[in-house]
């Protein structure tokens, strides 16, 4: 099993805090925000790691974690030429994972849960999600369910920033795929944004009943954006003060 971080695009939405910053590098309370990905995928079990980054700044992410050695883990690197979507990203790291599954967090993504407890066997299936029932699911992809009993639902596709949720979930950051995924990369096409979307490779899974997900119970943040990374320092300094 090995992990993906995905510390790609523009961060726009944070410009100009990113004009010379990755955004995975700017402080989330006493640490760059990349090293909570990065545990995140330690506490999984994830002992070797791929960065994907654009060629901006790529150097700035080496530079910061090195081989990872200093962090218990093996890091290697892969350069996104030009953004093309969370599913191109992932389609680098194919020589890297090769027939291991591969768990992929996305590069602003912090979670208060604590991964060591995840018992792996649970993933049988060939893809898993996680979710966290949030008040604006609106700004995220959003897993749309069948009719029936909460502990029997199963999902039904997830829908890309709906205008009109059809639950309160979420779909965060963080994904497991079995080995096949990178052949399902290769189907995909470009979204009307142009780019290879994780929403269509997942649904994908969904279609064909491969899909299992997970539903967090500890703070998310995606800090991508100005508000979401002060709440996110708020709440990584209050856990840390608890600590």
């Amino acid at each position: 099993m090995k992990g993906v971080i995905l510390a790609g695009g523009h961060g726009s939405r944070l410009y100009p805090l990113t004009k010379i910053f990755n955004k995975s590098l700017l402080p989330v309370y006493d640490k760059p925000m990349i090293y909570y990905p990065l545990q995140t995928l330690k506490e999984i079990g994830c002992k070797e790691i791929c960065i994907v980054s654009g060629k901006e700044h790529c150097g700035q992410i080496m530079n910061q974690l090195g081989s990872g050695e200093e962090y218990g883990v093996d890091i290697t690197y892969r350069v996104q030429e030009k953004p093309g979507g969370i599913a191109q990203a992932l389609g680098l790291c194919r020589g890297f994972a090769g027939t291991e599954n591969v768990f992929v967090c996305l590069g602003d993504n912090i979670f208060e849960d604590n991964f060591s407890d995840l018992k792996l066997n649970y993933f049988d299936s060939w893809c898993h999600i996680f979710l966290k029932e949030v008040p604006d699911p609106e700004r995220f992809g959003v897993p749309v369910f069948n009719q029936g009993p909460k502990n029997e639902r199963k999902l039904v596709r997830v829908d890309e920033k709906p205008e009109k949720p059809l639950s309160s979930y979420a779909v965060t950051g963080l994904y497991m795929f079995n080995h096949e995924v990178w052949s399902i990369i290769d189907t995909l096409k470009p979204s009307e944004r142009g780019e290879l979307e994780v929403v269509d490779l997942i649904n994908w899974y969904i279609d064909r009943e491969k899909t299992t997900y997970t539903e967090l119970e500890g703070f998310w943040s995606d800090a991508g954006t100005p508000d979401s990374l002060v709440q996110a320092n708020k709440l990584v300094s209050n856990r840390s003060k608890d600590d």
